[in-house]
């Protein structure tokens, strides 16, 4: 159609404009680096934080528990008294029941705060007569608080320690007057009664102890010689008269140790203390029997530093005392140590011929794999059950086929067919050998391969280049396995409970007495100590102290093993930094 003269002509439509796709921009956390910065560093922070606040906690705790508290006099509103040591406060609601019997200004005050108030936990001593060491006491109760300076804690060897006033001393039969008896006196005679103590159980353990040694051994000899030669031979006949004889050479000594015993007990009951409660009633108690006193409220800073130090070396050098609650642990310090090494020696050898045999020798191949995932299977099983399994296979199994062959003269009772330190060191060693396999294979896996082919070209056997050019360049990481083995196995218990971990143990694996070493013996151990003291004990307030102070202890251990370990692991890497290649 054609357009009409003088009419305008419209534009053509405009093109349509071209759509661009907008780009929007969005913050992509997988792209950006900062954020999981942040996060694995903030993961980092707080796992250091918790780490540093338990060693904290458990330093503190441990660090300040053997610290002399004073000893406050709390005078109650209904007129009774009590003494003892302010151990923790805390808030708590006080019950319907409670409430009942308190005034009404007292409730007044308790309605102010919501119905909570304020108590004090007291030790206050004296279990042979309260029946209890602690007691709370709220503050609505106290009428008044005073620190006396006649006020002693006196620490003994039963019953616990002792909150009260010292109201007679008897030296050598003779009673003092207490007003000219000075607190340095007062150690005097304590300190000359401690050493008859300690005199009495020197005989007690070494002389007594070696007398009844020998005749054990004159009997299990004269035993041996039945079951061999049969009771009607002539050679059991000729056994029995030397053993006679010499069991009555024996018993003479025997009661010559107990007749000087018995002269030193006499001259030990002419020295007495008196002590008297905070309530009035007494109890006289031997001078011997007192491990340490002092007047809590009247000590100045060195003197306080004396009994610090003084309970600390009692810590670490004696034996524990009052179910394991007081006392030291130097049985358990052994016991640790002792089982530790030998699990060391036994792992050590086990897991690193494991190891080199899979990396250097084993043909690479589904059995070889199938062994790799098994032992790191091995290291998720729970520890109780490598417990079950010592306690079964080695000491009931093998243990009893060792008494059976060796110790038959001492049967029915079982020599190795019961838990020993022996028993236990194999099983924590079956425990921490997968770690010790693991690492050691890694630090084989390591070493280069161009230092094998070096020295296999250079004519070494393949044993030759594993001894000289492998083990030494991965001894480094071996040693650090045989670490981790170390630090798991001292901090196991579990399996220790089955296997041989005793609470009190009357004799050290070691001793001055032929084998010198005994394997079979039960023993002591720091896991063990804090498990018994903060849950077997009569009172678990009572033990609190010593299971933070034995975890403190048992840490220290730890870290002094580990350290020795880093120690020869980096002499290691510094002489084989600059080797043959």
């Amino acid at each position: 159609m054609k357009e009409a003269p003088g009419s305008a002509r419209l534009p053509a439509d405009p093109a349509p404009l071209q759509r661009y796709s907008v780009r929007k921009y969005s913050a992509d956390l997988s792209a950006v680096g900062e954020p999981w910065l942040w996060a694995l560093g903030g993961a980092l922070a707080l796992g250091i934080i918790l780490v540093a606040g338990f060693l904290a906690m458990v330093f503190w705790n441990g660090a300040t528990t053997f610290w002399p508290k004073p000893i406050e006099v709390v005078t109650l509103t209904d007129g009774s008294v009590i003494a003892g040591e302010p151990t923790r406060s805390g808030i708590y609601r006080v019950g319907e029941n409670v409430r009942e019997t308190l005034p009404p200004d007292v409730l007044a005050a308790l309605d102010e705060n919501d119905g909570y108030a304020r108590r004090v936990l007291y030790r206050s001593a004296n279990y042979d007569l309260y029946g209890d060491d602690f007691r709370w006491v709220s503050d609505y109760e106290v009428a008044d608080v005073t620190r006396p300076a006649d006020m002693f804690l006196v620490e003994r060897q039963e019953w616990g320690p002792f909150v009260g006033r010292i109201a007679g001393l008897v030296v050598g039969g003779e009673p003092r007057d207490m007003a000219k008896v000075s607190y340095a006196q007062l150690r005097e005679a304590q300190d000359d009664a401690r050493e008859r103590f300690h005199r009495i159980r020197e005989i007690e353990q070494k002389d007594i102890g070696r007398v009844n040694y020998e005749m054990e051994r004159e009997r299990l000899a004269l035993r041996k010689v039945e079951l061999r030669e049969g009771r009607d031979s002539e050679a059991y006949r000729e056994r029995q008269a030397e053993a006679r004889a010499r069991i009555a050479e024996l018993e003479a000594e025997f009661a010559r140790h107990q007749a000087r015993i018995s002269e030193i007990r006499v001259e030990d009951r002419q020295d007495r203390i008196i002590l008297e409660e905070i309530g009035g009633r007494t109890k006289e108690e031997l001078l011997s029997d007192i491990v340490r006193l002092y007047p809590a409220n009247d000590l100045g800073p060195m003197e306080r530093l004396g009994v610090y130090f003084s309970r600390w070396k009692e810590f670490l050098t004696s034996e524990p005392r009052e179910a394991n609650t007081e006392g030291g642990v130097l049985p358990a310090i052994f016991g640790t140590v002792a089982m530790t090494l030998i699990m060391v020696v036994i792992v050590a050898p086990f897991g690193v011929i494991t190891a080199l045999y899979l990396r250097e020798y084993a043909k690479q191949g589904r059995i070889v794999s199938i062994v790799r995932v098994s032992v790191n299977n091995l290291a998720g099983v729970p520890s109780i059950v490598f417990g079950v399994f010592g306690l079964g296979f080695f000491a009931y199994t093998l243990g009893t086929t060792v008494d059976q062959l060796f110790y038959a003269e001492r049967l029915p009772s079982p020599t190795f067919g019961t838990g020993g330190i022996l028993w236990a060191a194999l099983t924590l060693a079956l425990l921490t050998v997968p770690v010790v396999i693991v690492a050691s294979e890694e630090a084989l896996a390591a070493v280069p391969r161009s230092m094998r082919e070096g020295s296999l070209a250079c004519g070494a056997s393949k044993w030759q280049t594993i001894r000289r050019v492998v083990l030494p360049r991965a001894m480094p990481g071996i040693m650090t396995g045989l670490i981790l083995a170390m630090a798991r196995g001292a901090g196991e218990v579990a399996p220790l409970m089955l296997v041989g971990v005793v609470k009190l143990a009357p004799m050290l694996p070691v001793d001055s007495f032929y084998p010198y070493l005994h394997l079979e013996r039960s023993f002591m151990h720091l896991g063990f100590h804090i498990f018994d003291v903060g849950f077997q004990s009569r009172n678990s307030e009572a033990g609190k102290p010593m299971v933070f102070v034995t975890t403190l202890l048992l840490l220290f251990l730890i870290v002094t093993m580990n350290a020795s370990a880093i120690y020869i692991r980096n002499r290691l890497k510094r002489k084989f930094a600059v080797g043959q290649f």
